[in-house]
């Protein structure tokens, strides 16, 4: 670019042909006389900020210039028509993406492996095409092979096949052929008969995400919602990649497991050290070691992710106490969490495997003391020394025992679920900090079969920490509950806990929305606001005695012990490092009162006859009647 004609004339072309053609929802009008020096750019405000600051720049420069342009006007021209071109197909995607089969940019080995792998015949996708920037790629299943059609789209913003018929949208292109099937030069038919659904999605697109999920998809799927579809595309997978669960079928294994049919993998299981190699099955313990797997395609930054650990696993049984507390010891773990009551609805679902408050159990070689016992209402916190017969060592053990998990279905408020999820990985966290010499294991987590809620727990964490270290990036519940399944057979058990986690992720990401709003709203008002729930239990821990490594519940005002009228939607935020006595703060921006209210008008010791009092008030109506003289 060497003059001003071909810096604007680009410009032009991508604000004109880019955006208003292939976006609709962005309208901008360009004018240029003969004279480059009067030019000036028409736009609404629905054009995003980005698109509209390098317009407006080229615009200004040139018409406070009588002169030619006195610089290069290429400086400008060239990073405007990169964010441009960005921000026209961010865009395209937002607008594409109530399309479930639009995938976005999927590389064309990426779009083959997830159809042979996941799909079947007749099963199709969209891509961006990266070969042809503005195109797009149709992949499709078609005799156990994937064909690539080139989606074409021409400088007046429609779309074709080949130079064939050419259609408005790429969804009436798509609703074409799935109509009237393709044939390829070999004589080959393509079909369309079946979307092959994109499961990624940008953190911030979640609410529209679980719209569409929650929509019917017609009479030929038993008006059955998207959820289903998502969660019966996982249970076929599962059957295709079983690893082999030998150890727990062994003879001296089964009675090891609470459920004869969920068994650990051998590949991932925890094995019992210093077992007796004289005692088959002596280091066998129902359960699974869960990471964040390196090699999974949603994983947006692996060195950040794959440090953290879990152990999924059953419920105790009475003859598993002691294999477990080994393993608790051997693994280093320092926080457990429960997700079950020990019985419910008449079945015993966990064997109780502590000892009462102020007592001490022996189970083997282990020695356990229950030193305190704290509850809110979803949780009961308990803190357990453990020592080892012969080892000076001794440890703190947290038990989180998450008891508001209905019988039946999932919890109504997953605000609770987050709160809960907070607490533990802040104890989490300052264990690290306290142990840096030996910082604490995996998190062990279990129900009554160790996959159920037990999965569902581990997925939300999981997907929340991908949100607190890059905010909004791209989540894929689907595949993360996959990858945790490759660990552990059937994690996530059910349709429902399924749904559960996106609504879980959706009341995350909405409510730490709400928390950037009312950061920046009090800063606004001169305040800070550091403290958020999840939901509308603030009741502190009932615990006098606490001891031990660090604070497990944030401090809050005393004063405040419930709020009636919560939203789910609505955060609840609390004012800290006040001196003064702390008042429920209005999400309004309600006019702050003087420092010192006026004195009243109304004294005591002054002659009636010298005072004046407000219209219509006597001294009887202002003051107490005087008690009765003494006789």
């Amino acid at each position: 670019l060497e003059s001003w004609n071909l810096a604007h004339l680009l410009v032009k072309f991508l604000l004109v042909d880019v955006i208003q053609k292939r976006t609709s929802c962005i309208r901008i009008a360009s004018t240029r006389s003969d004279c480059p020096n009067k030019t000036s750019i028409l736009y609404s405000k629905e054009i995003p900020r980005a698109v509209r600051v390098p317009c407006v720049l080229l615009s200004g420069i040139q018409a406070m210039s009588k002169d030619p342009l006195p610089v290069d006007a290429s400086i400008i021209a060239i990073p405007a028509a990169q964010i441009i071109i960005s921000t026209a197909l961010h865009e395209i995607r937002k607008a594409l993406i109530f399309f479930k089969w639009f995938h976005g940019h999927l590389s064309g080995k990426e779009a083959e492996k997830l159809i042979l792998d996941k799909g079947k015949n007749g099963s199709f996708l969209v891509r961006e095409s990266q070969s042809k920037p503005g195109d797009f790629v149709l992949s499709v299943r078609t005799d156990d092979k994937v064909t690539h059609v080139m989606i074409r789209c021409t400088h007046d913003n429609r779309y074709d096949v080949g130079g064939g018929e050419q259609f408005d949208s790429l969804a009436e292109l798509i609703e074409h052929y799935k109509k009237n099937p393709m044939v390829e030069t070999t004589g080959t038919v393509v079909h369309l008969k079946q979307p092959f659904n994109a499961t990624r999605i940008n953190a911030s697109g979640i609410q529209n995400r679980v719209k569409q999920l929650q929509k019917e998809n017609g009479p030929n799927i038993s008006g059955k919602a998207g959820f289903w579809e998502e969660f019966e595309s996982l249970q076929q997978q599962e059957f295709k990649h079983l690893l082999s669960r030998n150890e727990g079928n062994k003879v001296e294994n089964r009675n090891k497991n609470r459920y004869k049919n969920i068994l650990p993998f051998d590949e991932t299981r925890v094995k019992l050290q210093n077992a007796d190699p004289n005692v088959p099955g002596s280091d066998y313990i129902n359960a699974n070691y869960i990471k964040w797997k390196a090699d999974d395609p949603s994983a947006i930054c692996d060195s950040d992710m794959n440090t953290k650990t879990y152990i999924a696993t059953q419920g105790c049984l009475p003859s598993t106490i002691g294999d477990f507390w080994q393993m608790v010891w051997q693994e280093n773990c320092r926080v457990i969490v429960m997700t079950t009551k020990e019985t419910e609805r008449g079945k015993i679902k966990c064997t109780r495997y502590w000892p009462d408050l102020d007592t001490t159990k022996e189970c083997d070689k282990l020695k356990l003391t229950n030193l305190q016992e704290s509850s809110t209402t979803h949780y009961t916190l308990r803190e357990f020394l453990v020592t080892v017969e012969g080892c000076p060592e001794s440890r703190k053990v947290y038990h989180y025992h998450f008891q508001a998990w209905p019988d039946h279905g999932v919890p109504a408020d997953p605000g609770c679920v987050l709160d809960f999820l907070h607490e533990v990985n802040k104890r989490q966290k300052s264990l690290v900090t306290e142990l840096p010499s030996n910082p604490p294991g995996a998190i062990l987590v279990h129900c009554s079969a160790g996959i159920g809620r037990t999965g569902t727990f581990i997925v939300i964490d999981m997907i929340l920490d991908q949100l607190e270290k890059h905010d909004d990036c791209e989540i894929d519940i689907q595949r993360t509950v996959q990858m945790v399944r490759s660990q552990r057979s059937g994690m996530v058990q059910t349709e429902a806990q399924y749904k559960f986690v996106y609504f879980a992720v959706q009341h995350y990401i909405e409510t730490n929305r709400e928390r950037k709003r009312a950061d920046l709203k009090s800063l606004q008002m001169g305040r800070e606001y550091t403290n958020i729930r999840y939901t509308s239990d603030i009741n502190s821990l009932n615990c006098n005695s606490c001891s031990g490594s660090g604070s497990f519940v944030s401090s809050r005002p005393s004063s405040i012990s419930s709020i009636s009228s919560y939203s789910p939607q609505t955060p609840v935020m609390l004012r800290t490092e006040v001196k003064k006595a702390p008042r429920p703060i209005c999400d309004l921006p309600l006019p702050r009162p003087p420092e010192e209210l006026p004195k009243s008008t109304l004294y005591e010791n002054i002659p009636s006859k010298e005072k004046k009092l407000p219209a219509g008030l006597t001294i009887q109506s202002v003051a107490p009647i005087p008690p009765p003289r003494k006789t």
